[in-house]
C-alpha cells in the first residue's frame, strides 16, 4: 500500500497541462464589444467592437493578430514579450474562470494617428470564451490613456474590420 501512496501523491503535486487547441481560431475569429461603463473604459468608444485570430501553437513568437472596428488595429500582430515568458509575469492568473492568461503588445495603425503600444492582455476562458484587455498608461501620463475590456466569442469566417 505504501508503494502505491508514494506516486499517487506526486502525481498530485504534478500541475495539469492545459490542452489550450481549441482556441486557436483558424478561418474563424473571435470577436465582440467592448465592456460599457466608463469605469471600465478609457480612450476606447463604447461602441467598438474588437476581433482576434489566434493560434496557440505559436503563441510565444506568433500568436495572432487583433483588429478593431474603430480602426485603431487593423490584422495587427500581436508582439510577444520574450521576457515574460522566462519571468513569473507568464503564471498570472486573476478573477476566475480563466485558463491561461497571455500578455503582448500592439502598435496601433498608422491610419489610427497613435502610434504609442498598447498592452493586450488575452484571457482563454473555461468557457471557450475569450477576454482581451487593452491598456496604456494612466490619467496624467504623457500620452493618451488607454483601457478597455472587451468579451469575445468565436464567430465563422475572418474578421470584418
Amino acid at each position: 500500500m505504501r508503494s502505491l501512496l508514494l506516486p499517487l501523491l506526486l502525481l498530485a503535486t504534478v500541475p495539469a497541462c492545459r490542452d489550450l487547441s481549441r482556441f486557436t481560431s483558424g478561418s474563424d475569429h473571435f470577436e465582440g464589444f467592448v465592456v460599457q461603463g466608463s469605469f471600465v473604459r478609457a480612450g476606447i468608444d463604447e461602441n467598438t467592437e474588437l476581433c482576434l485570430a489566434l493560434d496557440t501553437d505559436r503563441l510565444q513568437d506568433a500568436p495572432g493578430t487583433i483588429s478593431s472596428s474603430d480602426g485603431r488595429f487593423h490584422a495587427t500582430p500581436l508582439r510577444p514579450i520574450p521576457q515574460v515568458w522566462q519571468d513569473p509575469l507568464s503564471t498570472l492568473s486573476f478573477g476566475q474562470g480563466r485558463l491561461k492568461n497571455l500578455m503582448y503588445a500592439a502598435t496601433p495603425s498608422p491610419d489610427a494617428g497613435d502610434q504609442q503600444d498598447v498592452f493586450v492582455i488575452v484571457s482563454l476562458m473555461q468557457s471557450d470564451n475569450v477576454e482581451v484587455r487593452l491598456l496604456r498608461s494612466a490619467p496624467g501620463g504623457s500620452t493618451n490613456a488607454v483601457f478597455g475590456v472587451f468579451t469575445l466569442e468565436r464567430r465563422a469566417g475572418p474578421c470584418s474590420y
